[in-house]
């Protein structure tokens, strides 16, 4: 009788054991950087609703503040060492083409020290993408490029946010309403508006702002949104964006296709560095081998497909591997033209250096464009002046911009005087609207950028390397509550990296197919294996943290 007891015993032990489920790991504090809310109130918001959201999946979210340089250096050249962060894509004039972003954003090959800063990592992604950019069929070309955003949205990446209606303002008994350019998904900040101004008075200088601090003034470094400004206007290019968001010939005086991979571009004949010497086709030749030569890494994937350059008296032809249908914007209007007689060197040392050079920074920087170099004081200024000998020589005699982090105070600067063109204001666009309705001298205009807001993911580290932990986080967040709150109904809703400013490119589909909500989210990672465990997210079973706290 005691054998069949001890068989029961057992028995029931086991049954007890069994019905106890085997949790893995919890997953780690997860942390969510953001730039600070007084220049960036609208970025901290977000940020501050989408922590709120991940904590009720039973998330420990940690909302960790840096000003933009500190961001840089965390996020950017520290690739494996963050979890997520609040992040934004400028809407750059040559983005009007979505190669730069569809491409260069998520490729495998941008991965290491280009724009592919996330680590994302699709075969079938990087196949869809290489294919666009030799269909030369535009209609063709745009399925593609719909095909793409599509799996995108699939697979989240990123976590898509909003496309901002940049609203700036600029005072009108300055500089002549008239002059001012609404560019076709950037708005008036922009290179035509900074030509073009009129002033219509005895003040000449062009008085802006940024809340971001100047991080370089490097013709072979993308640094950032507010340096980009600078770089437009101190170096030239062959080839420009126009108002209309089409490439037009600017340092090239015409271009001509000889076939689908050859085309011959006739340099302008009048074009002179800023330390007076002359421009010359064998400095175009440089600056774009300079790009491709593994010491300018954020450019090299735009001149990637160059087989070779030859020269034949101010005749600049490209010979191309293959055919690729965004040349004329994705390279052409993004390559900066530079002193072969100054950088020549600096390549040549960079090359026994282990840094690259996006590090270098030249004591005055030269260029040939509407713009010469005058002065940067660190954190306060940096002073540009019109060239007069330029064939665009600008309206303005000077362009100066100050930082002003705090967006009250840039506001204010704009209502007193000491700015007249108010071109980065990244808090409530309605107060920037209610400024120019009560004061006859300011005009404010609101334009959908080719830019967005995302929130990055960092698929080099767990969990964010698993796309149904990913779709999920990114589900749990309804778009229309951060258009709502955080960017005051001033933005569209976005679930693609193409703009719906680009209104043939851009996938409505992708929007139009969202659902979201922490019910959803919650659903989503239970049928990944994911569990809450005492109020705290568990990766799925057999799953480990590998990270620590």
């Amino acid at each position: 009788m005691t054998l069949p007891l001890k068989k029961t015993a057992l028995a029931a032990m086991l049954s007890v054991a069994m019905s106890v489920p085997a949790f893995a790991d919890p997953i780690r504090t997860i942390n969510l950087v953001t730039r600070p809310q007084a220049a960036q109130p609208a970025e901290f918001q977000f940020t501050q609703l989408i922590a709120q959201e991940w904590r009720k999946l039973g998330l420990d979210v940690n909302v960790e503040v840096m000003p933009w340089e500190q961001m840089i250096q965390a996020i950017w050249f520290s690739r494996d060492e963050w979890d997520t962060t609040a992040w934004q894509m400028v809407g750059r004039p040559e983005r009007s083409d979505p190669d730069e972003i569809v491409y260069n954003l998520f490729h495998s090959t941008t991965a290491e020290k280009g724009f592919n800063f996330i680590g994302y990592n699709n075969p079938d992604y990087d196949a869809l993408v290489e294919k666009q950019r030799v269909a030369l069929d535009p209609d063709e070309r745009r399925e593609i490029v719909r095909a793409a955003q599509t799996l995108l949205a699939e697979d989240q990446p990123n976590m898509m946010l909003a496309h901002p209606k940049s609203t700036y303002a600029v005072n009108t008994s300055v500089w002549n309403a008239d002059s001012v350019v609404d560019q076709s998904g950037i708005g008036i900040r922009n290179t035509w508006s900074y030509i073009q101004m009129e002033p219509v008075g005895d003040v000449k200088d062009i008085v802006l702002n940024s809340s971001d601090n100047v991080t370089a003034i490097n013709p072979l470094y993308i640094s950032g949104g507010t340096d980009s400004w600078i770089t437009e206007l101190v170096w030239d290019r062959l080839m420009r964006i126009g108002p209309d968001g089409l490439p037009q010939p600017w340092a090239a005086e015409s271009y001509e296709w000889v076939d689908d991979t050859t085309i011959t571009v006739t340099l302008r004949d009048d074009m002179m560095w800023h330390d007076g010497k002359p421009v010359t086709p064998e400095d175009v030749k440089f600056s774009f081998e300079a790009a491709g030569s593994g010491e300018a890494p954020m450019y090299s994937p735009f001149v990637n497909g160059i087989a070779d350059i030859a020269i034949d008296g101010m005749n600049i032809t490209f010979n191309l591997s293959q055919p690729s249908a965004p040349f004329l914007t994705a390279s052409l209007s993004k390559i900066n033209i530079i002193p072969k007689h100054i950088w020549e060197s600096v390549i040549e040392e960079q090359k026994t250096l282990e840094t690259n050079a996006e590090s270098f920074q030249e004591e005055v920087p030269i260029g040939s464009g509407p713009y010469r170099f005058s002065s940067w004081t660190l954190n306060e200024e940096v002073v540009l002046a019109a060239n007069g000998d330029h064939w665009a020589a600008p309206e303005a005699e000077r362009w100066i911009l100050r930082i002003v982090p705090n967006v009250e105070a840039a506001l204010g600067m704009l209502r007193s005087g000491e700015i007249n063109f108010l071109s980065d204001f990244p808090g409530d666009p309605t107060v920037v609207v209610s400024a120019a309705e009560e004061d006859p001298n300011l005009t404010a205009v609101s334009t959908v950028d080719i830019g967005f807001r995302y929130v990055a993911f960092n698929h080099r580290r767990p969990p964010f390397d698993d796309a149904a932990f990913r779709k999920a986080l990114s589900a749990s967040v309804d778009r229309r509550l951060i258009v709502g709150a955080a960017f005051r109904g001033f933005a569209v809703p976005s679930n693609s990296v193409v703009s719906p400013a680009l209104g043939f490119w851009h996938n409505e589909s992708t929007v139009e197919g969202m659902t979201a909500g922490v019910d959803l989210a919650k659903e989503m990672l239970a049928e990944a294996g994911y569990e809450v465990v005492d109020g705290q997210l568990n990766y799925p079973e057999g799953v480990s943290e590998t990270l620590g706290e």
